[in-house]
């Protein structure tokens, strides 16, 4: 049995993506708090970019924990929802990632490919993901005060 946790999860994905989305939601919607479906809800051709900001925009705005995005290979989401403040994106195809993503980084939309993995890894993945904490140890924290900062500062942060 599947472990349970106390999350509320925004989950979305394009057209590639729909496959996998339909069956990762199917599994989490019994074992998290709340799941909130960003779409997309069928296999029609479809813009990677409106899912990534779907599921941050829940974040963001305080309705949901974490997020999860599947689009073919995982690059156009993460691309896509690591442009919007506050949100800390990251392909992961394996499980270590997956929480240390979490653990180190506080990596909040974990990103997939639908078209890289299958069903059985991309719920280990999932699972490894939900169950991590991030610990703020000091060289952590100062590695993620580090990115807030260029995430604040852009492109002047090489200013002098």
């Amino acid at each position: 049995m599947a472990a349970t946790f106390p999350l509320r999860i925004a989950l979305g994905g394009d057209h590639a993506g729909f496959p996998l989305k339909e069956v990762v939601a199917a599994r989490l919607g019994s074992q998290v708090t709340q799941m909130t479906d960003c779409g997309t809800h069928d296999t029609s051709s479809c813009d990677y970019p409106d899912f990534a900001i779907a599921v941050a925009r829940e974040i963001v705005q305080g309705r949901a924990d974490r997020g999860i995005v599947i689009c073919g290979s995982g690059v156009g989401v993460s691309v896509a929802a690591n442009k919007i403040p506050g949100i800390r994106a990251a392909i992961c195809h394996d499980t270590y990632s997956a929480h240390q993503g979490v653990e180190h980084d506080d990596m909040n939309v974990l990103c997939i490919g639908g078209r890289i993995i299958g069903s059985e890894l991309a719920f280990a993945i999932i699972d490894s993901f939900l169950a991590a904490k991030y610990e703020p140890q000091e060289r952590h924290q100062r590695r993620l005060d580090q990115v807030l900062e260029i995430e604040r500062l852009g492109l002047g942060i090489f200013q002098a």
